[in-house]
């Protein structure tokens, strides 16, 4: 089951986006980032555990980004990733959203959920508000990919 997260499960998520970030597969989140963000984030449910999350963050008129998506790895290749990008790309459509964007160290698995691959030139909104305070910038090694909703 899909649903929007709880603040108390603020911890669980960010041990799942830090497990991965600590394999160098995505950038750490802070408890704080999460607490502040927590209703962009959606959680996948199975027998009463968070077993996946992802955020849908709005950056602009018409763009939002995926952020933070992560599974626990004895539930990989499950199916529960895609059915998170597409919960958010879900999201992003009801609320007038045009374009959903990631950056990611994994650009295959977005590929398989139908984005493209971009110039990171197409995210000036990302790049001068919340990029510019990444301790990678302007070194940044993630790989943009677009959706496009129609």
């Amino acid at each position: 089951m899909i649903r929007k997260a709880k603040i108390k499960e603020a911890k669980q998520i960010q041990e799942m986006v830090n497990y991965y970030a600590g394999k160098n597969l995505m950038l750490p989140r802070s408890l704080n980032e999460i607490y502040e963000n927590i209703r962009d984030f959606f959680v996948y449910e199975k027998n009463g555990k968070v077993v996946g999350c992802c955020a849908l963050h709005v950056c602009w008129q018409d763009l939002a980004e995926i952020k933070s998506l992560a599974v626990v790895p004895n539930m990989k290749n499950k199916g529960i990733g895609i059915e998170l990008v597409s919960k958010a790309i879900e999201e992003a459509k009801s609320l007038g959203v045009k374009k959903v964007f990631a950056l990611t160290y994994v650009p295959a698995f977005f590929r398989k959920c139908g984005f493209k691959s971009i110039s990171k030139s197409k995210l000036p909104q990302k790049i001068w508000g919340e990029c510019i305070n990444c301790v990678k910038f302007p070194e940044c090694d993630e790989n943009p990919l677009m959706f496009e909703i129609k």
